[in-house]
């Protein structure tokens, strides 16, 4: 333990005081000040710390650790001259800063209390009740009002799992779905009816954090309304605790007049009750039909409509209920959403979420479906990818996911913090698409911007860039693309000085390249720069291993973006889609379970044989057949070599084009019968059977 003589009992010191007697690695030996009226020296008394008028008396004393706290520049250099070498003198400036940060942090503090104690205090005093579980359905927090509609105390709920307490909660369900449940029925075990809205929460990082649930206790409410047959003493009963809400709620009566509207619907339309009562339900709306008009006339309630109402034209959601006693409908009573605000704030959201998707990557490996030895081996052929600043040329047929893996290479690189910009070069005109690309100066062609303008190449500097559909480009553009690769710069359009950039390129195609070389489409000198990595993705039909887990992946992303609950596929669905060749591979897989899903009953489960559309299998091209004629005009080499071609193809075709098991028939590594397919160019759709 340290030894520490305080000098100076001023302010600093007493601060100083109060943090050294709270740590058990310091000990305070003294507090010195010629001032014996210094607030420190009483603060040392109380922790019965000695106090003294002159730190020479105390200087010899074994002292580790002096703290000047007079701020006198003498007394400084005098304890500095009179310690020991072991003794560490710090100076009195030290002392203010940590003082002035011990005052900071007692405000700060007071303020966070403060906060804390008024948020605490709204939550127990608003009439609803309010429930908060965490991502494992146990409850953190109930407030008074949920104790009170409960009926049991605070300290049995806190801890306990959600269905523990509310056997028909739906907040785990809300936890799965990450979707709201908005103005639900929910009846309690002590016969207590209540309208919940449950919400999910979801942090900044898109991660399920828990849900919270606010309700309202109806029982008097749905009591009255099931006890009296006049609309006017229901009114009268119920005065209380609709003006007491703070949700805005209008009542019509069986004809439509306003009977009754509380503060808070004034709030939202800018509308008093001499405007609304006593005229027509229309009164209200500045765009939009009369949902209580509507009401009266089905005798169905209505939920989330979008309207606009007063004169301020204020957005909101209407639900709408009717009002029926003994059969007989006695009005309606509306309740008002104000989203003027949330609408804004949405529609900034969106616009920040399409910023992010166009720079950054959204896929990474874990989001690839395949367990197949095929696509084992393109994931670790991408991933050795990912870490080498090699150019990536990624082939495969449409649909593969090829842009699955432009994604997951820059994650797993040491880009990912940087842009990933993604090109199809099929779908930006030839006119503009080297503008697009490298930018163009000021002046370069008519409308061109004031200033010029930064090209993609520049964009993505540091980053990556994933051009798709490679082999669309044309012959001028490749030579441009192949002097970004060869000298790592790019020139602007309309400019001559070349601008230097540092650039991940990930390609992709699916045609056949060296095809569109000897049909001089496509430059060989690019094909080699850009061949450097080539990554196969394999076909559908090429893993059919894989089909249940994809379907299982897309079943839950179905789930999410059309709100469904679909848990599964029946065995005889999954026979279906196993017999069939799949040509647009993954993408057409997403399409039909998509249609089976959309035709689907909200109420089913499970995706079954009659909910799959008609897959119509594409014929096979006639064979080609291997004869002596054709082998007598040709030396031998050659002759095995096209023996050897379209037996692997005839092979390959016999095995359902399933790589893995045609080498395994073959008796060949499945990396030479890669080897021996690409120097063949042995392709899925043109192979030849062998008889």
């Amino acid at each position: 333990m340290k030894r520490v003589l305080i000098v100076g009992a001023g302010k600093g010191g007493t601060a100083l005081l109060e943090i050294l007697s709270a740590t058990d690695r310091l000990e305070v030996v003294a507090v010195i000040d010629k001032n014996q009226e210094a607030k420190g020296l009483a603060r040392a008394e109380s922790f019965g710390i000695p106090i003294g008028a002159y730190w020479r008396e105390w200087i010899n004393q074994d002292i580790d650790i002096v703290i000047e706290a007079t701020g006198d520049e003498q007394v400084l250099e005098e304890l500095i001259t009179s310690s020991s070498e072991k003794t560490i003198v710090i100076p009195g400036s030290i002392a203010y800063i940590i003082a002035e940060l011990m005052e900071e942090k007692e405000t700060l503090l007071r303020q966070i209390k403060l906060q804390m104690n008024n948020q605490k205090l709204i939550l127990n005093n608003i009439r609803d009740g309010m429930i908060v579980i965490d991502n494992r359905e146990m409850i953190q927090f109930v407030n008074k009002s949920t104790e009170r509609i409960m009926e049991v105390p605070k300290m049995e709920l806190i801890g306990k799992p959600i269905t523990k307490v509310i056997a028909q909660s739906r907040l785990p369900h809300v936890l799965q779905s990450r979707r709201r449940e908005v103005n639900q029925k929910l009846v309690l075990e002590n016969g207590k009816r209540l309208i919940t809205t449950r919400i999910p929460m979801i942090n900044a990082e898109d991660q399920i954090i828990g849900a919270f649930a606010v309700f309202k206790d109806i029982t008097e409410v749905m009591d009255l309304a099931e006890a009296n047959t006049d609309l006017t003493e229901i009114k009268t009963m119920l005065e209380a605790i609709i003006y007491s809400s703070d949700e805005a709620i209008s009542v019509v009566d069986e004809n439509g007049k306003g009977i009754m509207i509380n503060p808070a619907y004034t709030r939202i339309t800018g509308l008093k009750e001499t405007d609304v009562v006593g005229k027509p339900a229309t009164v209200d709306i500045s765009e939009g039909e009369s949902m209580h008009m509507k009401v009266l006339k089905t005798r169905r309630p209505v939920r989330g409509v979008r309207m606009k109402v007063g004169s301020a034209k204020r957005d909101v959601l209407v639900n709408v209920a009717p009002v029926i006693v003994d059969g007989k409908i006695k009005g309606s009573v509306g309740v008002l959403h104000d989203v003027s605000e949330i609408k804004a704030l949405t529609s900034e959201l969106k616009r920040a979420r399409q910023i992010i998707r166009n720079l950054e990557a959204k896929y990474t490996f874990d989001d690839i479906v395949g367990t197949s030895p095929e696509m084992k081996l393109a994931l670790e052929q991408a991933k050795v990818g990912a870490r080498t600043p090699a150019t990536v040329l990624l082939r495969g047929e449409s649909g593969t996911g090829k842009e699955l893996f432009a994604h997951a290479i820059h994650n797993e690189s040491d880009r990912k913090h940087n842009k990933f910009i993604r090109v199809n070069c099929a779908a930006i005109a030839e006119s503009i698409l080297e503008s697009e690309l490298f930018g163009y100066e000021e002046g370069a062609f008519s409308g061109a911007k004031r200033g010029g303008k930064k090209g993609i190449f520049e964009e993505a500097n540091m980053g990556s860039i994933f051009l798709d559909e490679i082999g669309e480009l044309s012959l001028h553009m490749q030579a441009k693309l192949l002097r970004v690769l060869q000298e790592n710069e790019i020139v602007r359009v309309g400019g001559t000085d070349p601008i230097a950039i540092n650039v991940r390129i990930i390609t992709a195609t699916n045609i056949n390249l060296e095809k569109a070389i000897m049909k001089k489409t496509f430059r060989e000198d690019l094909y080699y720069r850009l061949n450097r990595l080539p990554i196969h993705i394999p076909s559908l039909r090429e893993r059919m291993t894989d089909l249940p887990p994809l379907v299982a992946r897309i079943i839950e992303k179905i789930n999410q973006d059309y709100g469904r609950n679909v848990k599964s596929i029946s065995n005889n669905a999954l026979k279906i889609l196993e017999k069939y060749h799949w040509p647009g591979n993954v993408r057409e897989l997403e399409n039909v379970i998509g249609r089976a899903m959309i035709y689907m009953d909200m109420n089913e489960e499970q995706i079954k044989q009659e909910h799959i559309p008609d897959l119509v299998v594409t014929p096979a091209k006639s064979d080609h057949h291997v004869t002596t004629d054709n082998l007598m005009t040709k030396s031998l080499q050659t002759a095995v070599e096209d023996y050897e071609k379209q037996y692997i193809a005839h092979v390959y075709k016999q095995n359902n084009y399933n790589k893995t098991k045609t080498a395994k028939e073959l008796n060949v590594s499945i990396r030479n019968l890669y080897y021996k397919m690409k120097k063949y160019q042995i392709e899925r759709n043109s192979t030849q059977d062998f008889s």
